[in-house]
């Protein structure tokens, strides 16, 4: 049997079907649960929009309170509110309060690896 491939839309495919069971056995015994996958999904859909990436970013260089990046991004401090309760519940930022201020951060360094990654990957010449 042949395993040549043709193009389609510049997509290498097989020419034949057939299933290498020993591969899908062993990618199906490290695939996470559904509901695990859903998880991360929900997560990358918050990274999705352009608003909480200027937030996220922001945040990697200093704690600020939602007035400061109301400021900085030219945007009113009621929609920066709700961008960041979405990034709250997310788990991507964590607050602090100082008397009547709050202030915001990133949660952990691992949302500032996905940053730095994500930047790493559009930013790279192909």
């Amino acid at each position: 049997m042949s395993h040549e491939t043709k193009s389609t839309h510049d997509v290498p495919c097989c020419t034949f079907l057939h299933a290498h069971k020993n591969v899908i056995e062993g990618v199906k015994d490290v695939m996470p649960a559904e509901d695990t996958l859903l998880e991360l999904a929900e997560l990358f859909h918050v990274f999705g929009d352009s608003t909480r990436i200027k937030i996220l970013y922001v945040l990697l260089e200093h704690e600020l309170c939602v007035c400061d990046i109301a400021t900085l991004l030219n945007m009113t401090v009621s929609s920066i509110s709700h961008q960041l309760r979405i990034l709250k519940s997310a788990k991507l930022v964590r607050w602090r309060k100082s008397g009547k201020t709050v202030f915001y951060a990133l949660a952990d360094d691992h949302v500032r690896t996905v940053l730095g990654q994500g930047m790493e990957h559009v930013t790279e010449p192909i």
